[in-house]
């Protein structure tokens, strides 16, 4: 296996095993805000039909789909050389509509919405920078053993690492905050301020978790 290789085999499972840390914090909370909250017989069901639906089909096959688009996105620029502007946006413009097909909040929103745009907008920039990192990643010749290696290689300082992190975050946090002011862009039959509400709780221990990590990682 060469380093381009191993390396994307490092930085794939990683963020694999993210994807899925997320979603697991999710299904926890769904069951904890249904089991708390005033619903009927008939509407609890639907909601926790529809959410088990999601995060075990659409949310996770449509995150791995992006995770691969973003990688091999880097990969291709990789593996051509020094990276011009120009060749980083061809790449981003070719790749980004794929991308979007299969973001799991654009999945669940009205496209006809007014802040649709916005939210569209913060998705492209998130790839972006997800693609940016990837091509760092990729770049190290460093001989690294796993992710933690992979990190140290790549960021140097916790700081640089932290920034990385941050700007990630703060996409996801901004996507959250659309849909949390006007949630009738979502495309959902009931219990959008469920559903809603484990999107936040879940963001914030998916954050919490990172940030926990990065400090283990540069401690």
């Amino acid at each position: 296996m060469n380093i381009l290789e191993r390396n994307y085999e490092i930085v794939e499972e990683k963020m694999i095993s993210t994807t899925d840390l997320s979603l697991n914090y999710g299904r926890e909370l769904i069951e904890t805000e249904l089991d708390a909250g005033a619903f009927n017989f008939v509407v609890k069901p639907i909601v926790k039909a529809f959410y088990k639906h999601w995060s075990d089909n659409d949310a996770r096959v449509g995150t791995l789909k992006q995770i691969k688009i973003a990688l091999d996105s880097a990969k291709m620029l990789v593996e051509n050389g020094e990276i011009s502007k120009e060749k980083f946006d061809e790449v981003i413009n070719k790749n980004f509509l794929s991308y979007l097909e299969n973001d799991q909040t654009d999945k669940q929103c009205k496209k006809n919405h007014k802040d649709y745009e916005k939210l569209k907008e913060i998705t492209k920039k998130s790839f972006i920078s997800q693609v940016e990192e990837c091509v760092l990643f990729l770049n190290i010749k460093e001989d690294v053993k796993n992710y933690d290696d992979l990190s140290r290689a790549a960021f140097k300082t916790k700081e640089k690492a932290y920034e990385a992190l941050k700007r990630q975050l703060d996409y996801n946090e901004d996507g959250i905050a659309i849909v949390e002011q006007d949630d009738s862009i979502l495309n959902v039959p009931v219990g959008k301020n469920i559903i809603i509400s484990v999107l936040r709780q879940g963001f914030e221990k998916t954050k919490k978790s990172l940030i926990e990590e990065l400090d283990l990682i540069f401690q």
